[in-house]
């Protein structure tokens, strides 16, 4: 899955924050609704705007963030 095509920036929409392209909705917002323990039909039945693919691309755009990310063990 390439996210890039849907996951999209615009210093003007939504604070530049990453979002589902044609929407409002955020990665941290749809990343956020799944650690609340939300479901992917749950999203989706909520938010008819979204195709599974959506989904798809925001989990894609997390992985390949915290791909690039270094951690360092805690002191």
């Amino acid at each position: 899955m390439d996210w890039k095509q849907t996951i999209v920036t615009d210093a003007e929409i939504c604070g530049g924050r990453p979002r589902v392209k044609n929407t409002r909705l955020t990665v941290e917002f749809l990343l956020g609704l799944k650690a609340a323990g939300w479901g992917e039909q749950q999203i989706l039945e909520n938010y008819p705007s979204l195709k599974p693919e959506d989904l798809q691309a925001v989990y894609g755009y997390a992985q390949a963030i915290m791909q690039d990310e270094s951690f360092l063990p805690a002191a």
